[in-house]
């Protein structure tokens, strides 16, 4: 286990620069993988099509379904905004450790001999 201290002592700045490059890079693919995109997805069309073709299918819908089918979509719509504000956060802090692994590594050390 002393091998595995000393390599990351003779080591510590490539590593360091190594996990801090990587984390930014990996924050910034993930803030713009899950960032919103402009207009409705593939996935929100194609629930609009369906609700809009079972819709016509039952001619008129009763106004209990509605309500049962809107309590749900706002359910669903909190769930949606929570989970895009978690890894809003998830990709900030990513980047924030990033950038200090990196910081750190360009820190001048005074080693004693």
């Amino acid at each position: 286990m002393e091998w595995i201290l000393e390599y990351f002592l003779k080591h510590r700045i490539v590593i360091f620069r190594s996990v801090g490059a990587f984390m930014v890079v990996v924050g910034f693919a993930a803030h713009f993988w899950v960032s919103p995109k402009e207009g409705l997805s593939e996935n929100e069309m194609a629930l609009a099509n369906l609700a809009r073709i079972e819709a016509q299918a039952k001619g008129t819908s009763s106004s209990s379904a509605t309500k049962a089918q809107d309590d749900s979509s706002k359910f669903l719509e909190t769930l949606k905004n929570t989970q895009a504000r978690q890894m809003e956060y998830l990709t900030i802090l990513t980047m924030l450790f990033g950038v200090g692994f990196l910081g750190y590594s360009f820190i001048k050390k005074d080693e004693e001999s």
